[in-house]
């Protein structure tokens, strides 16, 4: 059949004449009757529909341009029959999934597959890797499953079936005893059914994909791992605590067990994998013509690696890795609490379209546990620091599909992404304190509030340039002028110092640690290991997802007056007075106040109801499909409140709504600061920025905090909102915030 149509325009008839030959002869083949699966990109082949909805689909939508063959739609490769030859072929086809992951698991060896008489191997170049022949039995024994039919005239192999199952297995959820009684009902029902007698075995035969973890005994108390030297130790050699389970008495089982996934097998699938052998070397390919910063490797920390590891740097080969943890509860909002900690990889060597992508991700490993795992992090990460110490000292022989050729890849780990208490248990900083900024470090005045009980983050005017008017301004801030350079930013030699300065200083004569020490640094950082770590520009990022959502949440619910939330309370007003600036906001001794200028609550009822009209120009704006969620529902208006917003919505109230929300509500210069406070974000938040525009968002944000300053008590500065003040600087190290923040982590 002529396929040409397929690349016509959808208005032509060339094209509506090839569309409805398409559907004759999917529909006359149709395994579901009066439906087919939809290829348009809408439903990308995974929905059923009927004639008429495929119809009109791929009018709207164009038909999917490299989908030539058929063959979800009964059309079949005539292929030359071959004896065995048939049975390769027809694995190895290039629409088939399963060759793909047959592919990228075996690669190694198809050039033996010409050795037992089956068709061509999938490679040219033999492969002299020795230290994998041992698996080529493995290779020779999943072509056997994969060529046996499920039963007689079955469109699925053993293979696809038992893969296709354990999707439905992971998709939902389902337990292995469930997956069990499935495989024996099928089996009752289909004698001739070649069918495994267990979920157990059948997990044995897809295992040799090698999508396969190592199971690592931990103590309950995250003191140590029973690997290596220790995995014959009965109990923990810190604590004393057990290995075993104590409920499991009749059997030894491990109380706490971490799964490592290896890395060195995944970043060798990279390379095996055809689909993206070549992608991983695009960041030394391609050309920046432009200068604009789109992806990591533009940015200033990328470029010093360059030039500090040459040798790294020369082979485009070598991956550039980012790490990523959060925690979550796997019982959702269920009673039962737990935290369970995955760790993802991130590698940067593909396009910026692909290296955020959660095909991407390569999972590392699963930190189990009722709590977090705090500072004792660490020891969950010997496995992994371990591997990439050996996978940059060593590198490890692998074979590129896209060159075909074997090389020696190496490995290194750029930095780390996590929210803001996150970093400080990756990085060992106490973001807890009134040192809370990791960036300004010792460099700051800690403040604490009497009434508020609160830490305080202000004083940006050191931020701005020397002669500004602001910093001889003493009625408008705190009462004295500001002579205070800016912080500086720490490398890694200088942070290595400081732990060993206050690890001396905490020891008194006795050799104990002194109760009164400020103990900032909780212990050396694990990734410190790494030969260069303390070379690296970058090492954790500040998560402009969650400084987002915090900020967004201190303007909105300050602007509405919530009792709970606002930063513009009865004991905010009472440190304003204790020291003794903005006299207008202090409370009487009745412990009453005036509403202050930001807030959208009137004391005269004959006044506009300002609060009201917020909400409601926030409840009935409209926005595309897939935009943002549904922030009219957030909105409650009989009670004029706003509650359950997500990180996502509060992106898109700041960057977008609230300027249109607050400019017919509040006094000029209040809408200018916040409107500005708004396009900062906006423009930091873009796909491609410029080094010079962000020299002046810099500008922009030290004025935009002092003007804040101004207007807001100072309980409205917790430390989310002072680190806005380090993301531009942050963008010029590292590029686009969006390789670097948390929101397809946690999606």
């Amino acid at each position: 059949m002529d396929k040409s149509w397929i690349e016509k325009p959808r208005n032509t008839n060339e094209y509506l004449l090839g569309l409805d030959k398409f559907l004759d002869s999917a529909f006359k083949n149709a395994v579901v009757e009066d439906t087919i699966r939809c290829p348009c990109p809408k439903c990308g082949f995974g929905k059923w529909q009927t004639r008429e909805i495929v119809h009109d689909h791929l009018i709207c939508k164009p038909f999917p341009q490299n989908y030539v063959i058929w063959n979800l739609h009964g059309e079949k490769q005539v292929v030359e029959p071959s004896g065995d030859r048939d049975v390769m072929q027809e694995m190895f086809h290039p629409e088939n999934s399963i060759e793909t992951m047959i592919n990228d698991a075996f690669g190694q060896y198809r050039h033996q597959a010409a050795d037992v008489g089956i068709s061509q191997p999938l490679c040219s170049n033999e492969i002299s890797n020795e230290g994998h022949r041992e698996d080529s039995g493995d290779f020779h024994d999943f072509l056997k499953d994969g060529s046996k039919t499920l039963y007689e005239g079955s469109k699925y192999t053993k293979l696809e079936f038992l893969i296709k199952l354990y999707h439905i297995k992971v998709y939902c959820g389902l337990s292995d005893k469930a997956m069990t009684m499935i495989l024996d009902l099928l089996r009752d029902t289909f004698e001739d059914a070649n069918l495994p007698p267990s979920f157990y075995e059948a997990k044995k035969t897809i295992s040799k994909l090698g999508l396969d973890y190592i199971k690592i005994p931990a103590c309950p108390n995250n003191c140590m791992l029973y690997w290596e030297g220790d995995s014959e130790l009965e109990a923990c050699k810190h604590c004393g605590t057990s290995k075993w389970n104590p409920n499991k008495k009749n059997k030894k089982q491990s109380a706490k067990v971490l799964r490592y996934f290896p890395l060195k097998s995944r970043l060798q699938r990279l390379f095996m994998c055809c689909k993206t052998a070549e992608h991983m070397r695009w960041h030394a390919s391609s050309s920046n013509e432009d200068g604009l910063m789109r992806h990591p490797r533009d940015g200033e920390a990328w470029k010093t690696f360059d030039r500090t590891h040459f040798g790294f740097a020369s082979d485009p080969q070598n991956v550039r890795l980012g790490l990523a943890t959060d925690g979550f509860s796997p019982f959702g909002t269920m009673s039962t609490t737990s935290s369970i900690w995955p760790v993802f990889l991130i590698p940067y060597n593909l396009h910026p379209w692909m290296c955020m992508k959660h095909t991407s991700f390569i999972l590392s490993m699963i930190i189990p546990g009722k709590q977090m795992p705090g500072n004792n992090i660490d020891v969950y990460l010997q496995p992994l620091v371990k591997e990439l110490c050996e996978l940059w000292n060593d590198g490890i022989e692998t074979f590129d599909s896209s060159l075909k050729e074997n090389f020696r890849m190496h490995a290194a780990l750029m930095w780390t992404i996590s929210d803001f208490p996150g970093l400080g248990i990756l990085s060992s900083w106490n973001t807890h304190t009134g040192f809370a900024c990791p960036t300004c470090n010792f460099d700051t005045e800690p403040c604490r509030f009497r009434h508020s009980k609160k830490w305080c983050f202000m004083g940006h005017r050191r931020f701005l340039r020397r002669n500004h008017r602001f910093r001889l301004n003493r009625v408008r801030f705190n009462g004295s002028t500001e002579e205070r350079n800016p912080p500086l930013k720490l490398l890694g030699l200088d942070i290595l110092r400081q732990i060993e300065e206050r690890r001396v200083a905490e020891l008194n004569v006795s050799g104990k640690r002194s109760r009164r020490a400020t103990k900032q640094w909780n212990k050396r950082s694990i990734f410190f290991e790494l030969p260069y770590w303390k070379s690296n520009l970058l090492h954790h990022n500040l998560d402009f997802m969650h400084i987002e959502k915090n900020i967004c949440d201190n303007i909105i619910y300050t602007l509405l007056h919530d009792k709970s939330k606002s930063k513009d309370y009865i004991n905010a007003r009472k440190d304003l007075r204790e020291i003794g600036i903005r006299r207008d906001l202090w409370p009487d001794d009745s412990e009453k106040y005036h509403l202050a200028i930001f807030s959208l609550v009137t004391d005269n009822k004959k006044k506009l109801d300002t609060k009201k009209l917020f909400l409601t120009t926030l409840k009935n704006i409209k926005v595309p499909d897939a935009y943002s969620s549904n922030i009219s529902r957030c909105v409650d208006l009989v009670q004029k409140k706003i509650f359950g917003l997500k990180s996502h919505d509060c992106h898109i109230i700041l960057e977008q709504l609230l300027p249109l929300a607050i400019r017919n509500v509040l006094p000029d210069h209040v809408v200018a600061v916040l409107v500005d406070f708004c396009s900062f974000f906006r423009a930091l938040s873009s796909k491609t920025l410029n080094l010079l525009e962000l020299d002046k968002l810099q500008e922009r944000i030290e004025s935009i905090l002092c003007h804040i300053e101004i207007l807001f008590p100072p309980s409205f500065f917790t430390v989310m909102v002072h680190l806005s003040v380090h993301l531009a600087k942050e963008a010029k190290l590292g590029g686009p915030v969006h390789h670097r923040n948390m929101y397809p982590i946690e999606s």
